[in-house]
This record gives structure tokens, sequence and C-alpha cells, in this order.
């Protein structure tokens, strides 16, 4: 049967991201595309004895249906270590526990976004919220990342040139896919200028805790007086991707809106996520774990980095990041990098071309993206250099 796709879906497409791992799968291709968390990492062990006691001593707990707005004690620690860790306690904000942060932006979209809306975003940006708000007929308007973050000038011109603005979605500390971090007076401005036109702030947070020196760089939503910013956070980076559990703050009136759209998506997150979360939250010491983690992150980026000055043609730029999972290049020459990874696969070796992070995905792009948190460090150097094989070739 010929189905008949809703207008809504038939622009759509997979995530470029997601069809690369089909290449990835094959053990001799080396990955540098994906954005996953190091397994080694995984504390796979503790979470296995937190779920056979739950499973065995409180399976109702457990396996029943449990409230929308998420398991409370696991929702007063995301409060108390959001107080605590990001200064974020305003008076009249909610929480709401979610399936991974990607739903709390597919939520906040359904919520906010009509047809014809338009979301400012940062160019390039984060495929999964992009899709999400085209998924809703928004009209994105991208505003340019430079090295300290995305340019104030070109938001303000994007608030006044535009009708109709909903939102501003950043990512403001090791951005992905460029791992610039915005400097705190860029911050600051921004907030001002939603203020000044009464457009909300979408912060997308997932690598906060990843700077490789330890510093922590202030939330905009730690800025926020009037209850314009909405906090998107995660534990796929800190504990275990696939448990899927993420939160949504902001202010409760907006919360209690996105906890009826999140009940006709999916009735409530995984109860058992989310009591193996907060177990190994309040059982273990997060900290000392996120310090394991942002060592391992320095190592790989410096293996990484060290790899493409050895073997990567000069005329390649690259932003050195502070913390996060990526590093974004830039080949020049008019160079589509989405042509030349076919190059790249045929040499066993993946990235994802910066097409994909953009408004225009169709508009060929110089830029790729790296990602060096997954593969050990033998993999990482001979993945930069098939890579700078495949470069020197196009540069020439």
């Amino acid at each position: 049967m010929d189905f008949v796709i809703s207008e809504r879906m038939k622009g759509m497409r997979g995530s470029a991201i997601r069809e690369i791992f089909k290449y990835a799968a094959d053990p001799s291709v080396i990955s540098l595309a994906g954005g996953n968390p190091a397994p080694e990492l995984f504390p796979n062990e503790a979470l296995a004895k937190i779920a056979e006691r739950f499973l065995r001593e409180e399976p109702v707990l457990s396996l029943q249906y449990g409230i929308t707005e998420g398991y409370n004690p696991l929702r007063q620690y995301v409060k108390e270590r959001l107080s605590r860790v990001e200064s974020i306690h305003r008076e009249g904000d909610e929480t709401i526990i979610v399936s991974g942060a990607q739903q709390g932006i597919e939520l906040l979209s359904k919520v906010l976004l009509n047809e014809g809306d338009v979301v400012i975003v940062e160019q390039p940006s984060f495929i999964g919220a992009t899709n999400a708000f085209r998924s809703y007929g928004a009209r994105l308007v991208g505003v340019p990342v430079e090295e300290d973050g995305l340019d104030p000038d070109a938001l303000e011109k994007a608030l006044k040139e535009n009708d109709r603005v909903k939102l501003i979605y950043t990512i403001p500390t090791f951005q992905n896919p460029t791992g610039t971090t915005m400097s705190l007076e860029k911050r600051r401005r921004v907030y001002e200028l939603a203020k000044k036109y009464g457009v909300p702030i979408l912060e997308d947070n997932p690598y906060g805790d990843l700077c490789f020196d330890g510093r922590r760089f202030p939330t905009i939503k730690s800025m926020d007086t009037e209850g314009l910013v909405i906090y998107s956070g995660s534990f796929s980076k800190v504990l275990a991707p696939g448990i899927r559990v993420g939160f949504l703050t902001g202010d409760a009136a907006l919360i209690q809106k996105i906890v009826v759209a999140k009940q006709i998506s999916d009735v409530h997150t995984p109860m058992l996520t989310q009591l193996l979360c907060h177990a190994y939250l309040t059982e273990n010491d997060l900290e000392a774990d996120i310090v394991k983690t942002r060592a391992n992150y320095a190592h790989k980026s410096k293996t990484m980095m060290d790899a493409m000055e050895a073997y990567f043609p000069k005329d390649v730029q690259y932003i050195r990041p502070l913390g996060g999972l990526f590093i974004w290049c830039d080949l020049g020459h008019g160079i589509d990098t989405l042509a030349l990874s076919k190059a790249a696969i045929a040499e066993k070796v993946v990235y994802v071309p910066g097409n994909t992070f953009m408004v225009d995905m169709d508009a060929p792009t110089s830029t790729l993206r790296l990602n060096y948190s997954t593969s050990s460090d033998e993999r990482i150097e001979e993945g930069i250099r098939r890579l700078g094989r495949v470069f020197a070739a196009a540069l020439q």
C-alpha cells in the first residue's frame, strides 16, 4: 500500500549521523562521526547491582506506571544540583524528567511552535534540535557562531527583521558541533536581547560538566529573573546515554503544558531507568566520576589534535575546544565535505559533513565535525592519518 505521508513529515530527512552509523558498524571502519560518550566510563557493574535490587525488592515501584512529571526523588535531586552547581534556583520554575534531552526539545517544540513560526538557531547547530523545530513547521533563521559563541549583533538583526520569532535556541558551552564556548559578555547580551524582544531562550547544556580543566561557565538560566529561559539538561554524558534520562527546567506554567504534551507522547519516562539514575547519583560520587570523564576527554582531544597537527594539510583550520566531545574543521577552498565523505568511506574512516548542521542542509560547505570521545588512542591516530590522506588529495 502507498501511504500518504503527512505534510509535516514529507520533507523531513533522517539524521545523517544515524546513516553514518551504518558504515561505522563495520569494525574495519574508524568512526570519528558520533557523539557517543566513552563506553569505558559506563558504571555498568554498579548499575547492574542497582537494577537487580530494585527488580527484586521494589518490583511494583520499578515496573508500574509513574507520574508524568517524573520520579519525585530524582526531580528533587536535579533541582538541588542545579541550584548548587549551576546557580539555577528561580522561584516560579519547575522541573520535569524527560526521556533524554531530545524529548525535552521535541516536547517544547510541540507546546510553543505553530506552522510558520520562526526559531533563531546557531549556525551551525545540533541537528536533533533543528529537526524537532522543522517537524512542527518552524522556519529556521541561522545566526553565525564565532570562536566565542554566537554573534549577538546578528542575533539582534534576526530579531528585528523576522516576525513571529517564537524561540532562540543555543548551546552556549562546548557547542555541538563547533565545540565553542560563549563568552560571559555574550551570554549576558543574549539574555538582554531575549528580554528586550520578549522571546524565550532554550538553553541546551548537555556538555557543561565536561570542561577539561574543571571550570564551570555561568549558564544563561542562572541570569534569568523573568522566566524567559528554558534549561535542558541530561545524564547521558555523565552517566550513560542508553538510560535516556534528561530534564527540562523552566517557568512552572510552561512546564505544566509540557507535562500534558508528554502524557500524549509516552505517559512518563520509564520508572526503572529513573530509579537506576537516582540510586546511582545518590549512592556514588558523581563529581568524582565527572573528574575522570574530563581527564579521559582531555587526553583524547589532545591525542586527536596532535594527530591533526602531524597528518592534516596545513590549510585545514580547526577550533581547539575547552571541553565537550567535538572538534570543528574547515577545509576551505570550496571543498564540499559531503561529496568528500565518499572518499573518506573508501579509506574506511567516517566524519559528519558540516551541511548536516546548517539551516540550509543542501548548500555545500567545507566544514566537518570530528568526535574523539568514543575511539581508542590508536584508532583516533589512524583515523586522522587516513583523513589526512583524503584531505591532501582533495586540496591538491
